[in-house]
């Protein structure tokens, strides 16, 4: 028997258009999904239930819209992009009361397309981390194993999604914090190219490094998010004013012949586990099966992407959380005595240990002396990094590659060091320094831990289509992983 919460978003669009079933009953069935569920993952911040019932019975009285391309579809969204009138925490103490008074660009492109937000995911504080372990909140736990991390920035919207609480959700990635959550948990994650999607209305992290993309349980249904969100924002100086090409069309592939396929050799040397490599060494013959072409290729400045990606991010991190100061908005201390007091005492009590960290780190590296040794320096090592994809993406039509070197690892197992988890960014730092878009597709389960792996698609500017061509090809040739064991 199939559950109502468990069909795709596609299926639940089509059957909603056709009036087979009311906004309400889909509402319904999913916040009681989420009553079952949320005790034991605890992915969602905020659940706003009586709001989205009353916006579902508002729906079913005005009757389906076809011209929307998410009428009456449940969602959620990660906890940093603003809500207007619901609370926006980031996952922080800091933000534990902010409302925010407009609604970001994503969120309302969701809302004119007819969809119903059903809460916020909950999330590593300001989306630094990689466990979803840092909220000040709660600790996510994987749907597959409830002793495990489901991966993070975006592990409550990984979670979610994964879960079957929603049938789409959104995250943000600026180090992999959507592909890494997806590989995980065994969703399809999607990153798109830096100015694809508007950042206007998300809270910054690394303001060269963020963007916000979809995560669904289908490729099908992951294009239909990206199709709504995507599109230039005049009031973004970071959104790019390029055609959006369309995504369901790219879906059709019947082969991958003439298609070129790169596997860069760092992807797959020492330190990737033997299980994870196996899942994706199986899904790269398929690829070659369905007609691609394999073609090896180096990014021989890519073993420098994690220091050069966290020194970017903290010192932009720095810049960014400058504002949270006690004073306009956000937590303030009631034990100040002066405005020196104000700022030290309030940041001191409202951001947890890894947010002070890389902000402490961040400000040591633009500090008078140090800023040419230190960012500079990664500035231009960034710059070496995305023209080894370039010249990459000149040889093949896509590269392919492990999400992440392991399956999901047991619930504080690296909450005490930090340095071993940031090594675990390895594959999917890189590409956010090179502005690139990658998508996370889940190949199977590690044949010791039973656990999700996800094989990343990376690709050309602005050419998610072809991602989405070659994901949903594999998708199809690919045994399906089921429902989550943890459940």
């Amino acid at each position: 028997m199939s559950f109502l919460y468990e069909k795709s978003l596609s299926e639940i669009r089509s059957q909603l258009l056709a009036k087979e079933l009311t906004v309400t009953e889909v509402v319904e069935a999913c916040l009681k999904r989420i009553e079952e569920t949320e005790p034991s993952i605890q992915a969602l911040i905020s659940v706003q239930a009586e709001e989205a019932l009353e916006q579902a019975r508002a729906m079913d009285e005005a009757g389906p819209d076809a011209s929307k391309p998410l009428w009456g579809v449940p969602l959620t969204v990660k906890d940093l992009l603003c809500t207007k009138g619901t609370k926006t925490t980031c996952g922080s103490k800091i933000l534990e009361n902010f409302e925010p008074f407009y609604d970001a660009f994503a969120i309302a492109k969701l809302k004119e397309a007819g969809a119903v937000l059903l809460g916020k995911t909950n999330m590593d504080e300001f989306a630094m981390g990689s466990s979803t372990e840092s909220s000040a909140y709660k600790a996510t736990k994987n749907p597959w194993d409830l002793n495990k991390v489901p991966g993070g920035s975006s592990g409550g919207s990984a979670a979610s999604v994964t879960a079957s609480q929603v049938f789409g959700t959104l995250g943000t990635d600026t180090g992999g914090s959507i592909r890494q959550p997806a590989s995980l948990c065994g969703c399809v994650g999607l990153k798109p190219t830096y100015g694809r999607v508007s950042r206007r209305g998300m809270v910054a992290y690394g303001s060269s490094l963020d963007q916000i993309g979809p995560m669904t349980r289908s490729v099908e249904d992951n294009a239909r998010m990206l199709q709504v969100i995507a599109g230039h924002d005049e009031k973004d100086s970071t959104s790019v004013d390029v055609p959006v090409d369309n995504y369901l069309a790219a879906l059709h592939r019947e082969d991958l012949k003439g298609l070129k396929v790169g596997l860069p050799k760092e992807f797959w040397a020492e330190g990737l586990d033997a299980e994870v490599e196996s899942a994706c060494r199986t899904a790269v013959a398929k690829l070659e099966e369905l007609g691609a072409e394999l073609v090896e290729v180096e990014l021989p400045h890519s073993s420098y992407a994690i220091a050069t990606y966290y020194i970017i991010a903290m010192a932009e991190a720095s810049s960014n959380l400058a504002r949270f100061d006690g004073v306009r908005y956000g937590y303030r201390s009631d034990n100040a005595e002066d405005l020196l007091d104000i700022y030290v005492k309030s940041r001191s009590e409202g951001f947890g240990d890894e947010v002070q960290r890389r902000i402490m780190l961040g400000t040591y590296v633009l500090s008078s002396g140090y800023y040419d040794a230190y960012y500079k320096k990664a500035a231009q090592v960034r710059r070496l990094i995305r023209e080894d994809y370039l010249k990459a993406l000149e040889k093949c039509d896509v590269l392919v590659g492990p999400a992440s070197p392991v399956t999901a690892w047991n619930v504080g197992e690296f909450t005490s060091d930090p340095l071993k988890m940031y090594l675990l960014d390895i594959y999917t730092i890189s590409l956010n320094l090179a502005g690139l878009p990658g998508l996370s597709l889940p190949v199977g389960l590690g044949a010791d831990s039973n656990m999700p792996v996800g094989l990343q698609l990376l690709g050309k500017e602005f050419d998610e289509a072809t991602l989405y061509g070659v994901a949903s090809l594999l998708e199809k040739n690919t045994e399906k992983l089921g429902a989550p064991a943890g459940l």
